[in-house]
């Protein structure tokens, strides 16, 4: 697609107003507080093609399954976070004429949102069918510090009348997903009350009774003087509203300060939600839309301390990554464990806004590095909360023991509505095990395997031993009949990535138990009597462990995706005809599954996780032979061959699959931004630079440096938080410099090199190998 974005380091800018490209433009936008937000919809009526959107984390819908043939062990939902009240409202009648940028000649259009302070602004001039002309300015945002609060400031200007402006705010909770699968509205209205100076909305979900109250409050001021006059009152099925009739002259300013409250009975007592509603909103305006901005500005300089990433010589570049590490931090806090991250956050609907195994292998590094740990602990302790539930997953799926944990969820039940992947798609197991290995060794916590961590680990290894088969005649045992990272292949047999997960995990499992069995023997035994574990069983995953099949091709020394991969026509992906792309939208399903294209990274996702245990050479047959046959169709794929590019010295390929994954969104490569931004693979993104060009490892409880530079950057530089400090990582072509931000002493290792890094201080290394 054409960039019509402009460059900028700290700002997504549009600056001209385009209908074509309005709903990839509501995504790329989007704000939120990892609590609520929305799509960056026009707070007056658009009449045009809008995917309208304004979510509430954790507040869902269990949607019926549609499919076009029940098979046994079917989830019966799918799980939707739903769109909630549309707060943003505010309608403008200008002498009875609606504004309306579908209708009106639009002008000096800009559209802003400022990644540095945290807000979403907007101006533009309207002409409208009369021929009268409007100045418009607005600025929003939700609330980093009132997590519940948002606020608007929406200016008018008449430019060449004198007449009447009709001003109403209003909260809308007459409203639908577009994903729904039946055309269903999810929402039933409760109660709801209309006042002289605002109001408030309570919606309940037709199911599972979420309740959401949403209250509103507004000053107007015409030329700087607060105005009293009249207001009107409307009140219709799920809708409060307050009309406002104003005569002005050429040239006043109008302004309307908005404030809006979200509030949940995930958090709030049902009888409480009116009063928190109005007492939030009632502090939020005395302190007045000037001071919530402030709070927001320090706020967002907070978070860039801990995690921003400054590229030198690349503003596209340093855009992307200020991009990604924005709606990363808007999207997930950490502060509620019962919370979890969306493949989309709140930028849309398309995926449900469930948690995927994206959590685990993408997400989970970045808040390792750029927050508190418990941020990173929360993310597992949530998986583990759905342990029981993992349990019966694989119940019923027919397993006698061991835990499945599902593909989608919610709630910790499976609510996937894809055959190939609710049953087949297993590895995810492996992620969720490779989460709390990687949790871990970063932060060193060993307790979490005693609290929690152990249990996850024997049940998934339980699943593993029951999933597996042996082969008496190939003396090997074997797993059929699954999917791989590679959706572009369905019920294949020994996927090579899936079956070297698994038998990690096992690994893994008996050697969590042998720390808690020297260490922890308390805690080991109590275990070992509430998981009722037996010997017999740890013997057959070491049986496992030394017996499993793993699909090779010796001739060019290459890990083989599955069995028969090679019996495919081998084709690159340079000698397609562009006009196939991308497959997903071109090709037939069929087609697709009998091609040898690859969707995203699947052997190289093993060599990603397992990097230690694989030599360079293994690893760039590997990547020679994947890489060039793989589409990058998934936005979780790009990430993962820019950081093996990068340890493989393939710096051109390195920047390249960098810039594919920081300007998926922005650049909308894949052709589906207007669902929504690919929030969960902005992760990756800040892997490929970290873990990428950074060359970031943590190997016996040290941290390890590894930098190499794409050659398009004069320098680089990233935040990490390891086990209690901050460091700031500088790269230039000559040298390598650690600076620790905190009082407490690091040891590190630069380019195989030891270095202590004591409080407040730096060390420097050559850059011998700096440029890749």
């Amino acid at each position: 697609m054409k960039q019509y974005l402009t460059i900028d380091e700290w700002s997504i800018i549009e600056e001209s107003f385009d209908s074509q490209t309005h709903e990839i433009s509501e995504s790329v936008f989007s704000i939120g507080n990892g609590y609520m937000g929305g799509r960056a919809n026009f707070e007056e009526q658009y009449s045009g093609r809008s995917l309208q959107g304004s979510y509430m984390a954790g507040v869902y819908y269990p949607d019926k399954t549609r499919v076009g043939w029940w098979k046994n062990g079917y989830p019966e939902y799918f799980a939707k976070v739903l769109n909630s009240t549309n707060w943003i409202g505010i309608n403008i009648e200008i002498d009875g004429v609606q504004l309306d940028l579908a209708t009106s000649t639009v002008s000096e259009f800009r559209r802003q949102l400022n990644m540095k302070e945290g807000t979403l602004s907007r101006c533009f001039t309207a002409t409208l069918e009369d021929g009268k002309i409007v100045r418009v300015e607005s600025i929003r945002f939700v609330s980093l510090v009132r997590r519940e609060i948002g606020a608007i400031r929406y200016s008018v200007i008449p430019v060449n009348f004198s007449g009447n402006i009709t001003i109403t705010p209003y909260l809308d909770g007459d409203i639908k997903n577009k994903d729904a699968n039946y055309d269903e509205k999810f929402w039933n209205e409760v109660e709801k009350k209309g006042e002289a100076d605002g109001g408030f909305l309570t919606l309940k979900t037709k199911k599972l009774d979420f309740h959401v109250t949403s209250a509103m409050a507004f000053d107007i001021l015409v030329n700087g003087e607060k105005l009293n006059t009249e207001v009107e009152v409307i009140e219709l099925e799920k809708y409060v509203a307050n009309k406002i009739n104003l005569s002005v002259q050429e040239g006043d300013q109008i302004v309307i300060y908005k404030y809006a409250s979200n509030v949940t009975s995930r958090n709030h007592g049902l009888g409480q939600l009116v009063e928190a509603a109005k007492t939030t909103l009632q502090q939020a305006k005395e302190a007045g839309f000037s001071t919530l901005l402030k709070e927001q500005n320090e706020a967002w300089r907070d978070k860039w301390k801990e995690s921003d990433i400054i590229i030198e010589g690349d503003a596209s570049a340093q855009q992307a990554i200020r991009f990604n590490i924005f709606q990363l931090n808007q999207t997930y806090n950490g502060e509620d464990d019962r919370l979890n991250i969306g493949p989309k956050g709140f930028t849309g609907e398309k995926y449900g806004g469930s948690t995927y195994w994206d959590t685990e292998a993408y997400c989970v590094p970045f808040y390792l590095s750029t927050a508190d740990s418990s941020i990173a602990r929360n993310l597992l302790i949530y998986r583990y909360k759905h342990l029981e539930k993992a349990k019966e997953n694989a119940r019923k799926l027919g397993f006698t023991k061991g835990a499945l944990y599902p593909m989608v969820t919610m709630n910790g039940e499976e609510c996937h509505n894809e055959w190939e992947i609710t049953f087949e798609e297993i590895h995810r197991n492996g992620a969720i095990a490779h989460a709390i290995f990687n949790y871990v060794n970063y932060t060193g916590d060993k307790a979490y395997l005693g609290q929690y961590g152990l249990e996850v680990l024997v049940e998934i290894s339980r699943f593993w031993e029951e999933r597996v088969h042996y082969v008496p005649h190939k003396d090997k045992y074997v797993m059929l009949g699954v999917t791989g990272p590679n959706e572009y292949e369905n019920n294949v047999n020994n996927n090579w990535y899936t079956n070297r997960m698994a038998s990690w995990t096992m690994e893994y499992t008996l050697e969590a138990l042998a720390y808690l069995q020297e260490n922890e023997s308390t805690r080991y035994a109590e275990l070992l009597e509430k998981l009722e574990l037996q010997e017999t069983e740890t013997s057959k995953w070491n049986d496992i462990i030394a017996k499993m099949y793993y699909p090779a091709d010796e001739e060019q020394g290459i890990f083989l995706q599955q069995d028969g991969f090679l019996d495919k026509e081998i084709i690159q992906v340079k000698d397609l005809n562009p006009e196939n792309l991308p497959l997903n939208q071109k090709w037939s399903w069929d087609r697709i599954l009998r091609s040898c294209f690859i969707k995203q990274a699947d052997v190289l996702q093993g060599l990603y996780f397992l990097g230690d245990r694989y030599d360079l050479e293994t690893k760039k047959r590997n990547f020679d032979f994947y890489e060039p046959i793989t589409v990058h169709e998934s936005s979780l794929s790009p990430c993962i061959h820019a950081i093996l590019a990068c340890e493989l010295g393939y710096k051109e390929k390195a920047y390249e699959m960098y810039l594919r994954t920081s300007r998926l969104d922005l650049d909308n490569y894949n052709n589906d931004t207007e669902d929504g931004c690919h929030s969960t693979s902005m992760a990756g993104t800040w892997m490929s630079i970290v873990h990428g060009f950074g060359g970031l490892r943590v190997h016996d409880g040290r941290l390890t440096l590894k930098p190499s530079n794409p050659g398009h950057w004069k320098s680089y530089s990233f935040k990490i938080m390891f086990r209690g400090t901050r460091l700031k990582v500088s790269v230039t072509d000559l040298n390598v410099t650690v600076s620790n931000e905190t009082e407490v002493p690091v040891y590190i290792t630069i380019y195989d090199k030891e270095f202590t890094v004591n409080g407040l201080s730096s060390v420097t290394a050559p850059g011998t190998s700096v440029t890749a």
